[in-house]
C-alpha cells in the first residue's frame, strides 16, 4: 500500500487488514461492469435493478442499459467512512411495492462486496432478488449469485471516483 499511496498521494484511512491497493480505471472498470451485464443476461429475466448507493450506480446504470432494462430502483445504505468499514445504517429503503414482491425478478448490483453485511441487509429485504455485484472478496462471495473479479481480502479497490490524476516522479527518482 505504501507504494500505491507514493504514487497516489495520501490514501484514505483504511483499516489495518488492508495491505494491498487494486486502482481501477473509468475504463476497466466500464468493461468488468458490461461483462457482469453479459454475464447475467442468462440470468433473467429481470424487470428492475436495484442501485446500491453510491458505490452501485455506476454498474447499475452500465448493466440496466446493456439488458435494457428500464425501472431503476436505489436502496441507500452507508457502511463506509472513506476507508473504516462503519456502522450498518440504511439512509433510503426500496419501495413498498419491491418489498412485497420481496426481490422476484428483481436485479440488485453493487460496484463490491467486502465483508457481505451490506448484501445482508439488502437480502433480508428482497430475498429472491439475484444479487450482483461487480468485485467480490472472499468473505462476501457467498452472498452474492454473480461477479466478476474475486480479489483477496486483504485489498483496497481503489474506484475510479475515488481517485484523481496528479504528477508521478519518474521511477528514478523514487516514483512508484
Amino acid at each position: 500500500m505504501a507504494e500505491w499511496e507514493a504514487a497516489m498521494g495520501e490514501g484514505p484511512n483504511l483499516d489495518e487488514r488492508y495491505v494491498k491497493g487494486f486502482p481501477v480505471s473509468w475504463e476497466q472498470f466500464h468493461r468488468d461492469s458490461r461483462a457482469l451485464a453479459w454475464r447475467l443476461g442468462e440470468k433473467g429475466p429481470f424487470d428492475t435493478v436495484v442501485a446500491i448507493t453510491r458505490g452501485g450506480l455506476v454498474p447499475a446504470a452500465v448493466v440496466a442499459r446493456e439488458l435494457d432494462i428500464r425501472n431503476i430502483e436505489t436502496v441507500c445504505i452507508a457502511s463506509y467512512d472513506y476507508g473504516r468499514q462503519a456502522e450498518m445504517k440504511v439512509i433510503k429503503p426500496v419501495s413498498e411495492g419491491l418489498l412485497r414482491r420481496r426481490g422476484e425478478k428483481v436485479l440488485v448490483v453493487d460496484d463490491l462486496v467486502d465483508t457481505g453485511r451490506t448484501a445482508k441487509v439488502v437480502r433480508e429485504m428482497l430475498p429472491g432478488a439475484h444479487f450482483a455485484t461487480v468485485y467480490a472478496k472472499p468473505a462476501g462471495v457467498p452472498l452474492v449469485d454473480t461477479f466478476i473479479t474475486e480479489v483477496s481480502q486483504d485489498t483496497w479497490i481503489y474506484l475510479p471516483w475515488d481517485m484523481a490524476l496528479q504528477f508521478a516522479p519518474p521511477l528514478k527518482d523514487g516514483g512508484a
